[in-house]
C-alpha cells in the first residue's frame, strides 16, 4: 500500500461501548479524521480554512466490519484514491490491527463544493489542477476495498 496514506490511531476509552470494543460511530469518526489528515498533510488544505468557502461532504459510504477493535488497540488507518472525477472522488480505506489482521474496509465518495457567503447555495466545484495532481499521488484504481 506504498501510495496510500496511513496514519495510526489507538483505541481510547472514548471510542468503546460497554463490552469494550469500539462502538460503530466511532470508526466513521477516525475515518473523518483520517480524510481530515489527508487534507492537512497531503492537499495543504486544513479543515480550520477548508470551510470558510468550501466543503467536502461525504455523499456515499460503504462499509464492512471485518474484526472488533477493543480499548488499548493500535489501528494503521489507510486511505487511497479509486476515483477521480470533476468535482468528486471515490476513496477506498481499510483499518488493519497491529498483527495485520483486516478490521474494517470500505468506500467513502466526497465532493468538491463551494458555496456563497451566506451559505444558502452549496454546488459542486471542480477540483484544481494542484489538486488533482495530488490526488492522482494517491490514485489505487483496482484495490479492493
Amino acid at each position: 500500500m506504498e501510495k496510500a496514506f496511513k496514519k495510526e490511531e489507538t483505541v481510547r476509552f472514548q471510542h468503546v461501548d460497554f463490552a469494550g470494543i469500539v462502538f460503530y460511530p466511532r470508526f466513521l469518526e477516525m475515518l473523518n479524521n483520517i480524510v481530515e489528515d489527508f487534507y492537512d498533510e497531503i492537499l495543504g488544505m486544513p479543515f480550520k480554512n477548508i470551510h470558510k468557502t468550501g466543503g467536502i461532504p461525504t455523499v456515499d459510504l460503504k462499509i464492512q466490519f471485518k474484526k472488533a477493535a477493543r480499548l488499548g488497540d493500535v489501528l494503521t488507518k489507510y486511505i487511497w484514491v479509486k476515483k477521480i472525477g470533476v468535482s468528486s472522488m471515490k476513496c477506498g480505506f481499510k483499518f488493519d490491527h497491529a498483527d495485520g489482521s483486516l478490521c474494517l474496509e470500505g468506500e467513502v465518495s466526497l465532493v468538491r463544493v463551494e458555496f456563497n457567503e451566506g451559505r444558502d447555495d452549496i454546488k459542486a466545484s471542480p477540483f484544481p489542477d494542484e489538486m488533482r495532481d495530488k490526488l492522482e499521488e494517491y490514485f489505487i484504481p483496482d484495490m479492493r476495498f
